[in-house]
């Protein structure tokens, strides 16, 4: 995980930057927690300021799409986050099923929905291992959020033609050379015949859209 996070987050500062509407989402979870234990820290994006915290890093407790990094250890890391936070456990994740269904995938880069479906524990999954009262929130995503995580595409299709803003998305950062090719060449093929806004120009109309962030809030009562 750590030689993986040295190449996907290079770019980090730059492209994913701390959305405010997602701060305030995941600091009103965190609640009245006196400390805050952030595992899969990176570059500290969503971290309270107002109260202690200490980061874990391998590159009330929280942990920002960083879960599905954990491997073989995602039952056990929950349930450790559990173990040692008396407040509320706080995850940032993707509900593998709805984010599959976001056009970069479907059309595109089904190869990522099924890596996706593999290494994303369910809401359901997560609440089972973190225990008690368990609740999900969904967090829409804004088209001008300034963190670029893959979600972030939907409305935004040229960034799949930008090397940097793919790179700094794990999704991309996990496919093999030959796949990411494949991606840019027929992503800028129908961009330029106008195919992909026939089938999906409607997204350039809204604001936000639900492409399957989650926030699963573990109260532990």
């Amino acid at each position: 995980m750590a030689g993986r996070y040295d190449r996907i987050g290079r770019d980090y500062a730059r492209l994913r930057r701390e959305d405010p509407r997602f701060r305030a989402r995941i600091v009103a979870a965190l609640g009245g927690a006196r400390s805050v234990v952030n595992v899969g820290a990176g570059a500290g994006s969503y971290e309270p300021r107002d109260r202690p915290v200490v980061p874990i890093e391998p590159s009330a407790v929280m942990a920002i799409l960083s879960v599905h990094h954990w491997d073989d250890e995602q039952e056990a890391g929950i349930r450790e986050l559990r173990r040692v936070a008396r407040g509320p456990v706080v995850l940032l994740t993707y509900d593998a099923a709805v984010s599959g269904a976001m056009w970069l995938m479907a059309d595109y880069l089904p190869e990522v929905a099924t890596l996706d479906r593999r290494i994303f524990p369910s809401p359901e999954r997560l609440a089972d291992w973190l225990g008690g009262a368990v609740r999900t929130e969904a967090l829409p995503i804004p088209r001008d959020t300034p963190d670029w995580m893959l979600g972030a595409f939907w409305a935004h299709p040229e960034r799949v033609l930008d090397p940097a803003a793919r790179a700094a998305t794990s999704g991309f950062a996990r496919m093999p050379g030959a796949v990411v090719a494949r991606v840019e060449d027929a992503v800028r093929r129908d961009l330029a015949s106008g195919a992909w806004d026939a089938r999906h120009g409607h997204l350039r109309t809204l604001d936000v859209c639900d492409v399957g962030l989650r926030l699963v809030v573990g109260d532990g009562q």
